[in-house]
Protein backbone atom coordinates (compact mmCIF):
# COMPACT_ATOMS: atom_id res chain seq x y z
CA UNK A 1 0.00 0.00 0.00
CA UNK A 2 1.41 3.38 -1.01
CA UNK A 3 0.93 6.74 0.69
CA UNK A 4 -0.82 8.04 -2.43
CA UNK A 5 -4.49 8.99 -2.17
CA UNK A 6 -6.80 7.57 -4.82
CA UNK A 7 -9.46 10.01 -6.06
CA UNK A 8 -12.65 8.71 -7.65
CA UNK A 9 -15.65 10.66 -8.91
CA UNK A 10 -18.88 8.78 -9.58
CA UNK A 11 -21.36 10.80 -11.65
CA UNK A 12 -24.78 10.23 -13.11
CA UNK A 13 -28.41 11.18 -12.80
CA UNK A 14 -30.72 10.96 -9.82
CA UNK A 15 -32.05 7.44 -9.38
CA UNK A 16 -29.15 5.69 -11.14
CA UNK A 17 -27.43 4.56 -7.96
CA UNK A 18 -24.56 7.05 -7.83
CA UNK A 19 -24.68 7.28 -4.04
CA UNK A 20 -25.03 3.52 -3.63
CA UNK A 21 -22.02 2.97 -5.90
CA UNK A 22 -20.00 5.46 -3.86
CA UNK A 23 -21.01 3.73 -0.63
CA UNK A 24 -19.94 0.34 -2.02
CA UNK A 25 -16.57 1.73 -3.18
CA UNK A 26 -15.99 3.46 0.17
CA UNK A 27 -16.85 0.27 2.05
CA UNK A 28 -14.53 -1.89 -0.08
CA UNK A 29 -11.65 0.58 0.48
CA UNK A 30 -12.39 0.73 4.21
CA UNK A 31 -12.43 -3.08 4.43
CA UNK A 32 -9.00 -3.01 2.75
CA UNK A 33 -7.67 -0.93 5.65
CA UNK A 34 -7.66 2.43 3.87
CA UNK A 35 -8.76 5.70 5.38
CA UNK A 36 -11.79 6.83 3.38
CA UNK A 37 -13.53 10.17 2.91
CA UNK A 38 -16.66 10.66 0.85
CA UNK A 39 -18.57 13.74 -0.26
CA UNK A 40 -21.68 14.17 -2.39
CA UNK A 41 -23.43 16.75 -4.51
CA UNK A 42 -27.08 15.84 -4.94
CA UNK A 43 -28.21 18.72 -7.15
CA UNK A 44 -31.64 18.00 -8.59
CA UNK A 45 -31.27 14.29 -7.96
CA UNK A 46 -34.94 13.70 -7.15
CA UNK A 47 -35.87 14.96 -10.61
CA UNK A 48 -33.25 13.05 -12.57
CA UNK A 49 -30.70 15.85 -12.34
CA UNK A 50 -26.94 15.53 -11.99
CA UNK A 51 -25.51 13.73 -8.99
CA UNK A 52 -21.83 13.29 -8.16
CA UNK A 53 -20.04 11.60 -5.32
CA UNK A 54 -16.36 11.96 -4.46
CA UNK A 55 -14.56 9.04 -2.84
CA UNK A 56 -10.98 9.46 -1.67
CA UNK A 57 -8.98 6.73 0.02
CA UNK A 58 -5.43 5.98 1.05
CA UNK A 59 -3.21 5.73 4.11
CA UNK A 60 -4.12 9.29 5.20
CA UNK A 61 -6.90 11.40 3.66
CA UNK A 62 -7.58 14.95 4.81
CA UNK A 63 -10.54 16.08 2.69
CA UNK A 64 -13.55 14.35 1.17
CA UNK A 65 -13.65 16.53 -1.94
CA UNK A 66 -11.75 15.96 -5.19
CA UNK A 67 -10.70 19.18 -6.89
CA UNK A 68 -11.12 19.73 -10.62
CA UNK A 69 -8.46 17.95 -12.64
CA UNK A 70 -7.44 15.63 -9.79
CA UNK A 71 -9.66 12.53 -10.18
CA UNK A 72 -7.71 9.37 -10.93
CA UNK A 73 -10.95 7.70 -12.04
CA UNK A 74 -14.21 9.13 -13.34
CA UNK A 75 -17.06 6.61 -13.35
CA UNK A 76 -20.08 7.95 -15.26
CA UNK A 77 -23.43 6.17 -15.20
CA UNK A 78 -25.19 8.26 -17.89
CA UNK A 79 -23.62 8.97 -21.27
CA UNK A 80 -24.97 12.53 -21.28
CA UNK A 81 -23.04 13.23 -18.06
CA UNK A 82 -19.59 12.46 -19.49
CA UNK A 83 -18.91 15.88 -21.08
CA UNK A 84 -19.87 18.00 -18.08
CA UNK A 85 -17.90 15.83 -15.62
CA UNK A 86 -14.64 15.50 -17.58
CA UNK A 87 -13.38 18.58 -15.72
CA UNK A 88 -12.77 16.35 -12.68
CA UNK A 89 -10.50 13.86 -14.46
CA UNK A 90 -6.76 14.48 -14.28
CA UNK A 91 -4.50 14.20 -17.31
CA UNK A 92 -3.82 10.49 -17.74
CA UNK A 93 -6.80 9.59 -15.53
CA UNK A 94 -9.22 6.82 -16.43
CA UNK A 95 -12.74 7.45 -17.69
CA UNK A 96 -15.17 4.59 -17.14
CA UNK A 97 -18.21 5.40 -19.25
CA UNK A 98 -21.50 3.48 -19.40
CA UNK A 99 -20.73 2.04 -22.84
CA UNK A 100 -17.85 0.09 -21.27
CA UNK A 101 -20.48 -2.44 -20.20
CA UNK A 102 -23.07 -3.96 -22.54
CA UNK A 103 -26.27 -3.28 -20.62
CA UNK A 104 -28.12 -5.96 -22.59
CA UNK A 105 -26.15 -8.71 -20.80
CA UNK A 106 -26.91 -7.42 -17.30
CA UNK A 107 -29.48 -9.39 -15.32
CA UNK A 108 -31.20 -6.07 -14.51
CA UNK A 109 -30.47 -2.69 -16.10
CA UNK A 110 -30.66 -1.12 -12.62
CA UNK A 111 -27.38 -2.88 -11.77
CA UNK A 112 -25.32 -0.79 -14.23
CA UNK A 113 -23.84 1.12 -11.30
CA UNK A 114 -22.46 -2.08 -9.79
CA UNK A 115 -21.29 -3.34 -13.20
CA UNK A 116 -19.27 -0.14 -13.65
CA UNK A 117 -17.78 -0.70 -10.19
CA UNK A 118 -16.72 -4.08 -11.54
CA UNK A 119 -14.87 -2.25 -14.32
CA UNK A 120 -13.28 0.10 -11.77
CA UNK A 121 -12.24 -2.84 -9.61
CA UNK A 122 -9.74 -4.08 -12.21
CA UNK A 123 -7.83 -0.80 -11.81
CA UNK A 124 -7.74 -0.74 -8.01
CA UNK A 125 -5.79 -2.77 -5.49
CA UNK A 126 -8.87 -3.89 -3.54
CA UNK A 127 -9.58 -7.60 -3.32
CA UNK A 128 -12.63 -9.04 -5.09
CA UNK A 129 -13.96 -10.49 -1.83
CA UNK A 130 -13.92 -7.01 -0.28
CA UNK A 131 -16.00 -5.69 -3.17
CA UNK A 132 -18.44 -8.61 -2.92
CA UNK A 133 -18.86 -8.12 0.83
CA UNK A 134 -19.42 -4.38 0.32
CA UNK A 135 -22.06 -5.09 -2.35
CA UNK A 136 -23.86 -7.47 -0.01
CA UNK A 137 -23.66 -4.90 2.76
CA UNK A 138 -25.35 -2.19 0.68
CA UNK A 139 -28.05 -4.23 -1.06
CA UNK A 140 -31.06 -6.10 0.23
CA UNK A 141 -30.50 -9.89 0.07
CA UNK A 142 -32.99 -10.28 -2.79
CA UNK A 143 -30.71 -8.09 -4.95
CA UNK A 144 -27.42 -9.82 -4.12
CA UNK A 145 -27.37 -12.33 -6.97
CA UNK A 146 -28.13 -9.81 -9.74
CA UNK A 147 -25.65 -7.26 -8.38
CA UNK A 148 -22.85 -9.79 -7.90
CA UNK A 149 -23.43 -11.13 -11.41
CA UNK A 150 -23.32 -7.57 -12.81
CA UNK A 151 -20.12 -6.87 -10.87
CA UNK A 152 -18.51 -9.94 -12.45
CA UNK A 153 -19.70 -8.90 -15.92
CA UNK A 154 -18.21 -5.46 -15.27
CA UNK A 155 -14.89 -7.00 -14.21
CA UNK A 156 -14.79 -8.96 -17.47
CA UNK A 157 -15.53 -5.79 -19.45
CA UNK A 158 -12.84 -3.95 -17.50
CA UNK A 159 -10.26 -6.61 -18.27
CA UNK A 160 -11.16 -6.37 -21.97
CA UNK A 161 -10.93 -2.57 -21.86
CA UNK A 162 -7.48 -2.77 -20.26
CA UNK A 163 -6.37 -5.39 -22.76
CA UNK A 164 -5.67 -7.86 -19.96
Amino acid sequence: MTDQVTNVIIAGLGGQGVLTAADILAEAAFRAGREVKKGELHGMSQRGGSVTSDVRFGVRVFSPMVTAGEADYLVVLAAEQVANNRIWLKAGGTLIAPETVDESVLPDKRTLNVALLGVLSVYLDLGVTLWQDAIRGHQAPRFHEANLQSFDLGRAAGRRARGA
